[in-house]
C-alpha cells in the first residue's frame, strides 16, 4: 500500500499490548481519545484510526466493507502483533470483516452497538413500522444543503442542523468534521466524503458474505445500548455462528453511541475484557 493510500492513524502510549479503535459513520478516531487516554495510561499501545473518506484520511471511489477492512489490515499489519480491535456501528462490521478474513491480525475483537446483518431503512427493527431505523440519510441530506457561505461560525452550523438533528450530542458529533478551510471560497469544508457516502449508503447498511466456513474464534466481546435496537436478540444467533466466543453486555440508558452516553461503564467494560485477554 502506498504513502497516499495509507490511513491516517495516532498512536497513545509508549508500549504494551496494543488495542486499536475504529469509529463509526461520520466519525474520526479523536472520537477515541479520551477512552484511549484511560486504556494508554494503564500500559497499552493504542491507536485510533480515520477510516477512509473521514477525519484526515484519504478520499476514495467507493465506500466498501471489504476495502475498508483490508485497509485496516494494512495498519494492523505494521504492529507486528496481534491487536484487540474495537469497532463501533460502520467501524465494528469493518473489524468483524477483518476479524473473519484475517483472524491472524487480532488478539481480540469488541464490537459496539452493531451486528452482522442488514440495517432496513425503515421499520423492521422496532415496534414502531413508520420509525425510522436508519436516520443515517437524513443526516447526510442536512450535511449536503449546509450552505456553508452563508457560515459565520460553528454556532450557525448547529443551528441549521437542529431541524433534521434532533440530539445535541448527535449534531456535536456530526459537527467534529466541519472544519475551516482557507483553500475554499467560503472558509469551511466537511472532512467527510458526503457525496460518496450518500451514493453508498445502501451498501453500508449491509455485511459483506462471509466465505464459506468462516469463523472468528478469537474471544469477543460485544457491547450494545440497552436502548438501541442494533443489535436484537434474534442477531444472537448469527454472532454465535460466525465468533462462537462472544459475550453480550448491554449497558443501561444507553442509545447506539452507547460510549458517548455511558464513558464510565463502557470503558470499564473494556478495561475488564482487556485485562482477561492479556492475561491470557
Amino acid at each position: 500500500m502506498s504513502e497516499d493510500e495509507r490511513l491516517a492513524t495516532r498512536t497513545l502510549g509508549d508500549g504494551g499490548p496494543r488495542v486499536a479503535f475504529v469509529h463509526g459513520l461520520f466519525g474520526q478516531g479523536r472520537n477515541w481519545t479520551t477512552i484511549a487516554k484511560a486504556l494508554a495510561e494503564e500500559g497499552r499501545q493504542v491507536t485510533l484510526v480515520d477510516l477512509p473518506n473521514h477525519g484526515h484520511s484519504p478520499w476514495t471511489e467507493t465506500s466498501d466493507y471489504l476495502d475498508m477492512a483490508r485497509m485496516v489490515g494494512a495498519e494492523c499489519e505494521l504492529f507486528g502483533e496481534p491487536v484487540t480491535l474495537v469497532g463501533h456501528s460502520m467501524g465494528g462490521k469493518v473489524a468483524m470483516t477483518l476479524a473473519l478474513r484475517r483472524p491472524e491480525l487480532l488478539r481480540a475483537l469488541v464490537v459496539v452497538d452493531v451486528a452482522p446483518v442488514e440495517y432496513p431503512v425503515r421499520g423492521g427493527r422496532t415496534d414502531d413500522p413508520d420509525e425510522e431505523a436508519s436516520p443515517f440519510a437524513g443526516y447526510i441530506a442536512a450535511m449536503r444543503e449546509l450552505d456553508l457561505s452563508a457560515l459565520s461560525g460553528r454556532e450557525d452550523a448547529d443551528e441549521a442542523l437542529r431541524p433534521a438533528v434532533r440530539s445535541d450530542m448527535v449534531r456535536a458529533f456530526l459537527l467534529q468534521s466541519l472544519v475551516r478551510s482557507p483553500d475554499t471560497e467560503h472558509g469551511w469544508r466537511w472532512r467527510l466524503n458526503l457525496e460518496l457516502l450518500e451514493r453508498d449508503l445502501e451498501h453500508l447498511r449491509g455485511f459483506p458474505v462471509p466465505q464459506e466456513g468462516a469463523t472468528y474464534d478469537g474471544p469477543v466481546l460485544w457491547i450494545a445500548g440497552a436502548n438501541s435496537t442494533y443489535v436484537l436478540p434474534e442477531d444472537r444467533e448469527r454472532m454465535d455462528t460466525l465468533f462462537p466466543s462472544t459475550r453480550l453486555v448491554r449497558i443501561k440508558n444507553a442509545g447506539h453511541w452507547v460510549h458517548s452516553e455511558q464513558p464510565e461503564i463502557f470503558t470499564e467494560t473494556l478495561r475488564r475484557f482487556l485485562t482477561q485477554v492479556e492475561q491470557g
